[in-house]
């Protein structure tokens, strides 16, 4: 099936699921949302970046990385997730008819997760709009669309709408965890019905439901309301205020209220202080943590982001207290040279 008569049939679904749709849809609706949808869906590029030879995150996620992008800007901006950019050197945009355009890295959020790319030459493709992700119902069919070569479109249902933690000292409220699983997810678009931006695709989650409903797999997305207050401030200075915080270079898990390291960053302040897989994390600045969110958010709110943080751990059955000295994240960050 093409893209446009994809769209026209998720069209006259959207209409047909409505709570006031009693009889059959008007065909001109049914056309104003196909094309709203196939706005959406031609809106999304393929994103493939190359990050600068001694990049530190190409240890996890891989020099050379390919995933998508959503235009939002008349003037070629692109936004993205942030993972993929990170350290970028450099940055090409891939369009549905074949054409490579050239682009630089605008911002990277730490805070939010999001990226954003900028096309240094025409697009030639109508930006979407950005929606609520609020607004959006349990039963009401979304749309997923991955750009590039292999890009995509599928329907998605919300499973479910909660904070998230990840493991990589990164926390965000509202996200957005859809099913079924697409595994082109990275810097994907998510969509609602009026072909309105709700979600950056981020991961692939093994149970998109949470604590709640039978096991899902599927992914999450990034809320695109975290966006709008920080546009600006991305453009201006490429992150948010709140990207600029303490960090120690650990990987934890959450299991049964109790919060374990299961990696130590090469060289960062955790592995400078004596931190150890396996070490549970009990206490931070002398206030005890539960899990993931509660660790980080004490961590960020603690004070400067480069000072002297306690950890009271356990390892081994015994009980001891490390000094970590934290330091501003963005600042371990490799770039390319002259910038």
């Amino acid at each position: 099936m093409s893209i446009r008569l994809w769209c026209s049939w998720l069209a006259a679904l959207l209409l047909a699921a409505a709570p006031a749709a009693a009889q059959e849809p008007p065909q001109q609706d049914v056309e104003a949302l196909s094309r709203a949808l196939s706005r959406a869906s031609d809106a999304v590029v393929g994103l493939r970046v190359r990050a600068v030879d001694d990049a530190r995150s190409a240890a996890t996620l891989g020099r050379e990385r390919l995933g998508s992008g959503v235009l939002i800007g008349a003037d070629g901006l692109v936004l993205t997730i942030g993972y993929l950019v990170l350290e970028a050197e450099e940055a090409e945009l891939l369009t549905d008819d074949g054409r490579r355009i050239p682009a630089r890295v605008v911002a990277y959020d730490l805070a939010t997760g999001f990226g954003l790319v900028q096309a240094l030459a025409p697009l030639r493709l109508e930006p979407v709009p950005l929606g609520r992700s609020g607004s959006v119902g349990a039963q009401e069919p979304l749309m997923v669309a991955s750009g590039g070569d292999d890009g995509a479109v599928s329907i998605a249902r919300l499973v479910s709408r909660r904070a998230f933690s990840g493991f990589w000292e990164y926390h965000i409220e509202g996200a957005l965890f859809t099913a079924p699983a697409r595994r082109d997810h990275s810097g994907a678009g998510l969509f609602n019905g009026r072909g309105e931006l709700i979600g950056i695709g981020s991961l692939f989650v093994a149970d998109a439901s949470g604590s709640e409903g039978p096991r899902t797999p599927g992914n999450m997305f990034v809320p695109v309301d975290l966006l709008a207050p920080i546009l600006p401030e991305l453009r201006q200075r490429g992150s948010s205020s709140a990207s600029t915080r303490a960090w120690l270079g650990i990987n934890g898990v959450e299991q049964g209220g109790q919060v374990r390291i299961v990696r130590v960053n090469e060289d960062s302040p955790a592995d400078v202080a004596g931190l150890e897989v396996g070490d549970r994390i009990l206490a931070i600045d002398g206030q005890a943590v539960a899990g993931l969110g509660e660790l980080w958010k004490r961590l960020w709110a603690g004070g400067a982001p480069e000072r002297a943080v306690q950890l009271e751990i356990e390892r081994d059955g015994k009980r001891e207290t490390l000094t970590v000295q934290s330091v501003d994240r963005a600042k371990t960050l490799r770039r390319p040279q002259g910038i």
